[in-house]
C-alpha cells in the first residue's frame, strides 16, 4: 500500500493513501471531507475535547491579532502626536498582522482542526496568496524600520531631514507592492509547482487546499527571508553598539550643567534608543517564530518531507501567532500605547479635541 506525502504552505500537510478508500481490507470506516463526492479528501479530525481546546487556542490568537493590531492602527492614525515616519511604518506593519488575523487565521483554524478545506477552490488560492503577501510585507516593514532606527540612533538631530513622512510612504508602498505582486504572480502563474505536476494530480482531492512548492522556490523563499534578516541583525547590532557608546558619553560627562542644545540632543538620543530597543525586540520575536518554520520547510523540501504533520501544524501556528505579538510588545514597553488604549476603549477618542491629547508623560 503506497503512501504519498506532500508539503503544503499554510499547514495543509497531510498523508494521503491512494488505495485506502477502495481497499477491501480496510477495517475502520474512512471519514471523508465531503460524503458522496468523488475524489473527496480523507478527514482526520480531532476528538471533541482536543477539538474544543484547539479552537479556543487558535480563535484566541486570531482575536488577539485582529483587535490588538486594530488598536495600534487607530492609535497612530488618530493621535496627531504619533504622526511620525516610524509610527506610520508601525501602523502599516500592524495592518499586515491585522489582515493575517482577519483573512488567514480563521480559515486556517478550521482547516487545521477539521483537516478539510470547506471554503472553495478559488478562495483557497486567494487565502494562500494572502498568507504569503502578509508574511513578506511584515518582513520588509521590519527591514525598513531597522534602517529608520539606525539613522535615528546614529544621527538623531539630522534624522528628521533624512527619514521623512514621504520616505516612509515610499517604504510602505515598496513593502506592500513587492509582497503582493510576488505572491500572487507566483501562485497564479503556476511557477510554484513546476516539476511537481504529476504528484499534484495524484494528490488532488476535493476538500484540500494545496499550495505545493518545488525545491527552487522553497530555497528562493528562504533566501528572500534570510538576506533581509542578516541585514536587520547587522543594523541592530550597530544600533546597540552606538547606543552603548552614547550612554557612556553621557555618564562620563563631568559638567553638571550642559548647554541646552546638548541637553536636547541627549534627550532625543535617549528616546530614539528606547524606540530602537522596543522595535529590536519585535524583530527578535519575529525571527523566533518564523525561523523554525522556514528552516523546517527548507529541510523538508530536500529530505522527502520528513516532518510529522502535528509538528508542522505547531510551526505554522507559531508563525500565525507572531501577528498577535507586536501589540503585546508595544503595550509592555510603550506607556503612550497603554494610554492610547485606555482612551480608545473608554470612548474618549470620540471627543472633538481627542486627537490633540498628550500621550507622553514627559516631553522628549
Amino acid at each position: 500500500m503506497r503512501i504519498l506525502i506532500l508539503h503544503f504552505i499554510g499547514g495543509d500537510k497531510r498523508y494521503i493513501n491512494e488505495n485506502m478508500i477502495n481497499n477491501s481490507y480496510q477495517l475502520a470506516p474512512v471519514q471523508l471531507c465531503f460524503e458522496n463526492v468523488n475524489k473527496s479528501c480523507i478527514k482526520t479530525p480531532y476528538s471533541p475535547i482536543p477539538r474544543m481546546i484547539l479552537y479556543g487556542i487558535f480563535g484566541f490568537g486570531a482575536m488577539l491579532a485582529v483587535f490588538g493590531n486594530l488598536l495600534v492602527i487607530i492609535a497612530i492614525l488618530h493621535f496627531k502626536q504619533l504622526d511620525t515616519p516610524t509610527n506610520f511604518l508601525i501602523a502599516s506593519l500592524a495592518c499586515a498582522d491585522f489582515l493575517v488575523g482577519l483573512t488567514v487565521m480563521p480559515f486556517s483554524m478550521v482547516r487545521s482542526v477539521e483537516s478539510c478545506w470547506y471554503f472553495g477552490e478559488n478562495f483557497c488560492k486567494f487565502h494562500t496568496c494572502f498568507d504569503g503577501s502578509f508574511c513578506y510585507a511584515s518582513l520588509f516593514h521590519l527591514c525598513f524600520i531597522s534602517i529608520d532606527r539606525y539613522i535615528a540612533v546614529t544621527d538623531p538631530l539630522v534624522y528628521p531631514t533624512k527619514f521623512t513622512v514621504p520616505i516612509s510612504g515610499i517604504c510602505i508602498a515598496v513593502s506592500w507592492g513587492f509582497s503582493v505582486t510576488f505572491s500572487f504572480s507566483l501562485f497564479y502563474t503556476g511557477a510554484n509547482d513546476d516539476g511537481l505536476e504529476d504528484l499534484v494530480i495524484a494528490l488532488t482531492c476535493v476538500g484540500g487546499c494545496q499550495a505545493p512548492m518545488n525545491q527552487d522556490w522553497v530555497l528562493f523563499g528562504f533566501l528572500l527571508f534570510f538576506i533581509p534578516t542578516i541585514a536587520m541583525l547587522t543594523l541592530y547590532g550597530k544600533i546597540f553598539f552606538v547606543a552603548k557608546q552614547q550612554a557612556r558619553q553621557i555618564e562620563s560627562s563631568s559638567s553638571q550643567i550642559q548647554a541646552s542644545a546638548e541637553s536636547y540632543k541627549n534627550r532625543v538620543a535617549k528616546r530614539e534608543r528606547k524606540a530602537a530597543k522596543t522595535l529590536g525586540i519585535a524583530m527578535a520575536v519575529f525571527l523566533i517564530f518564523w525561523l523554525p518554520y522556514l528552516i523546517d520547510s527548507l529541510i523538508d523540501a530536500y529530505m522527502n518531507f520528513i516532518t510529522p504533520p502535528y509538528v508542522y501544524e505547531i510551526l505554522v501556528w507559531g508563525v500565525y501567532y507572531n501577528s498577535a505579538m507586536n501589540p503585546l510588545i508595544y503595550a509592555f514597553f510603550y506607556p503612550w500605547f497603554r494610554k492610547a488604549i485606555k482612551l480608545i476603549v473608554s470612548g474618549r477618542i470620540l471627543r472633538n479635541d481627542s486627537s490633540m491629547m498628550n500621550l507622553f508623560y514627559e516631553k522628549a
